[in-house]
């Protein structure tokens, strides 16, 4: 099977001479890029099928065991300047912390710690109270900030 321009005819030079000695052009059509666009959109309607049958209509039991508006657990942990440790805005020491920590940790184990530390304390202070609160079972710390005044 040729592709392209083709001779009609059987004369000797391969091709029936037509006017000045030209080829007769080929008069079929050419469905190759039709077959070319039909697999593209065949692959995208394969693609994309599953995604719209996605959505599964349910009606789902109700039960108030778990609510989506449930606050989450925290503790506020903070240090000021000379050092002193807070634990939910009370002064503790740092075995009362690790122990207070623990209890917590034991109650719930996604209980959020929120640090706040002044900006004068070392960074060593701060990682050192975090050192405590994962000791104890905590990975949850969030750093509490204030933002900055807004100019009028």
């Amino acid at each position: 099977m040729a592709f392209g321009r083709t001779s009609l005819g059987s004369s000797a030079t391969g091709g029936r001479a037509i006017g000045a000695g030209g080829q007769r052009p080929l008069s079929d059509i050419n469905v190759t890029p039709l077959v070319d666009v039909m697999l593209v959109l065949l692959v995208i309607f394969i693609i994309t099928a599953p995604l719209m049958a996605s959505s599964i209509k349910l009606d789902l039991p109700r039960t108030d065991a778990g609510q989506p508006g449930d606050t989450p657990k925290f503790v506020s942990l903070s240090v000021d300047t000379a050092g002193r440790i807070f634990l939910n805005d009370q002064a503790v020491t740092a075995d009362e912390l690790a122990a207070r920590l623990q209890k917590a940790a034991a109650d719930n184990r996604d209980t959020e710690v929120q640090l706040r530390a002044d900006q004068a304390v070392p960074y060593g202070r701060v990682v050192e109270l975090m050192g405590i609160a994962n000791k104890a079972g905590l990975s949850r710390i969030g750093f509490v900030t204030e933002a900055p005044p807004r100019k009028p």
